[in-house]
């Protein structure tokens, strides 16, 4: 082998599992977007064919209920149409018994009566004596020698009954076809019984069968009661034939519809005639029937098919859209870790051009942090300290009056929990806001010495929203740090007295400290000054005003009311509420 050639042996084991571990790995990486709008598309297209085939089902066991109703209301409809054919037969049996020439054995008038009254009705009139030999018979001239009648078995059970027989259908010899009978006896006093007999060729009865509505490959058979075809609308020739179904059987059944062709499902719907006991059965291939059903199946196939490769190619445009987009986002993302300046591209895709926006926000937004952070560690700061010189406070006003070192400690201890609930008081108001009242003492509570006259609040009832609240607590532990400091609090006797009221949509609070001389102007301005004026005058557009007292200093806020109650409050339009027992 050549130098820096290799063999590899791709049928080995070994290199089939790496072939093999390497195609799952590219199955399991990372997509493109086309290959999930692929997804989604099938995502929505196989619930949407699952349910239009559970629907489809559901059609088409409710359109096959509905036909098979129809085909039972048209069994039904025949059947009548049958019973009104042989009750008009025996109408017109009782009518020619009532001929005087029947009764005195005039047969040869009663012959021509009876052949004109039944001009046009397709049946023809036969009279029978007790041993079943024809007398007489309308199809041939009166006086023909006739035989025996060719259906014994119907006139003897009427000559038995002595009531009406229907007989099945036989083949007649005098007429040389398919016929049936409805024989009525006649007994007439002094004369022997005769058998009046009107028969009828099968093929008229086929006409009404054709008269109703067989549409949809659905076809009708009137069969006697010994299952011989009397009438079809299929096939005519299969009059005198056993019928090809059994009528007993439930439906659906499998047979052979001819000698020559293949089995196959029948649906049959079976009525039963009231006066013969023949019966009518509506009957269709079940290929017919589910044609329709099939049909509609290849044709949500189809149009599924054709849906998937539309969406197809539509995913693959749109990803190749979207994807171009994303890829410039993600440069834009790395240039936002870099801490780059960023520019928003007004992308087509309105949820890529918002990202596009929120990175240059978000990059202007970083500089802005960067410059605020700085600010929030001086703050972070200054409040170690001052939260140093509250506890340091709070340790000499508490050394000042203990008596024992157990009783300095209670006290003490004490007094840091108060420290911890003036932030506790924040969170615990929530929407509804912080009661100005238990803001203040929760702030100043911690610089306050023992003697509780050194404090005095006055004011009613207001609620804070929660950042006013954070704003004004901000700021009263500020004035009540300095106060302990430099103020009331840090002589013997001092004694802060604060109240606020509303005035005109205003809150006004007052913040007067005696008993501690200052000077008229502060020696230079301190971060709490600093953060006090920006705190209230920029976020809630306070006005501030100090006065420099003898005794102490004065100290007014005035802010808008609807800057600093509770959200709830403003939305409701409540304003006027404010002051609550």
């Amino acid at each position: 082998m050549p130098r820096g050639e290799t063999d590899t042996d791709t049928s080995s084991p070994d290199a089939k599992h790496h072939v093999g571990a390497g195609l799952l790995k590219r199955l399991a990486g990372p997509k493109p977007i086309g290959f999930f709008l692929f997804l989604l598309i099938l995502a929505t297209i196989i619930p949407a064919l699952a349910v239009s085939l559970a629907l489809l089902q559901r059609n088409d066991a409710a359109q096959r209920e509905v036909v098979e109703t129809l085909a039972s209301a048209m069994a039904s409809s025949i059947a009548e149409a049958i019973d009104r054919e042989l009750s008009g037969m025996i109408t017109t049996l009782r009518v020619l018994s009532t001929t005087p020439s029947l009764a005195s054995g005039r047969y040869e008038d009663f012959y021509s009566r009876a052949k004109s009254a039944l001009v046009g009705s397709g049946a023809h009139l036969v009279l029978l004596d007790e041993e079943m030999r024809q007398l007489l018979n309308t199809r041939v001239p009166y006086g023909e020698s006739l035989g025996r009648t060719s259906d014994p078995g119907s006139a003897l059970q009427a000559l038995q009954s002595g009531d009406i027989a229907i007989s099945g259908v036989f083949y007649g010899k005098t007429s040389g076809t398919w016929v049936f009978n409805v024989i009525l006896p006649f007994l007439a006093e002094g004369h022997p019984p005769r058998l009046l007999v009107l028969s009828r060729d099968a093929d008229t009865i086929t006409d009404t069968l054709s008269q109703q509505m067989l549409r949809g490959g659905w076809n009708a058979s009137l069969v006697d009661r010994g299952d011989t075809v009397i009438a079809s609308s299929f096939a005519p020739a299969d009059v005198g034939k056993p019928f090809f179904l059994d009528l007993e059987a439930s439906s659906p059944q499998v047979a052979r519809l001819g000698e020559d062709s293949a089995p196959q499902s029948f649906v049959t719907i079976v009525k039963q005639s009231n006066l013969s006991g023949w019966q009518v059965a509506v009957w269709a291939p079940s290929a017919i029937i589910e044609e329709p059903m099939r049909r509609t199946l290849w044709q949500l196939l189809a149009g599924t098919l054709l849906t998937i490769a539309i969406g197809t190619g539509a995913a693959w445009i749109l990803g190749r859209r979207i994807a171009k987009p994303v890829r410039h986002l993600a440069i834009d993302a790395r240039r936002l870790g870099a801490g780059e300046a960023i520019v928003a591209v007004p992308y087509p895709i309105s949820e890529v051009a918002t990202v596009s926006t929120a990175l240059a926000e978000a990059a202007a937004d970083r500089k802005t942090a960067e410059n605020e952070i700085r600010l929030l560690m001086r703050e972070v700061a200054h409040r170690a300290k001052n939260q140093l010189t509250v506890v340091a406070s709070m340790a000499k006003q508490t050394a000042r009056n203990a008596r024992s070192l157990p009783a300095f400690l209670d006290t003490f201890q004490k007094r840091l929990y108060g420290l911890a609930r003036s932030t506790d008081l924040l969170i615990a108001g929530g929407a509804s806001g912080v009661v100005l009242r238990e803001l203040l003492i929760a702030q100043i509570e911690p610089f306050r010495p023992d003697d509780p006259k050194r404090l005095d609040l006055s004011g009613p009832t207001f609620r804070l929203s929660t950042q006013a609240a954070q704003t004004i607590g901000l700021a009263i532990h500020e004035m009540a740090t300095n106060a302990a400091k430099y103020g009331a609090y840090s002589v013997r006797g001092g004694q802060l007295s604060v109240s606020w009221k509303v005035e005109d949509d205003v809150l006004v609070i007052t913040w007067r400290e005696q008993g501690a001389q200052l000077p008229r102007k502060p020696v230079k301005r301190g971060f709490g000054t600093e953060i006090i004026e920006r705190m209230l005058g920029g976020t809630l557009d306070a006005e501030i005003c100090r006065t420099f007292h003898d005794d102490g200093l004065e100290c007014v806020f005035r802010m808008p009311v609807h800057q600093i109650v509770p959200d709830r409050i403003v939305e409701t339009g409540q304003q006027d509420k404010l002051l609550s027992s």
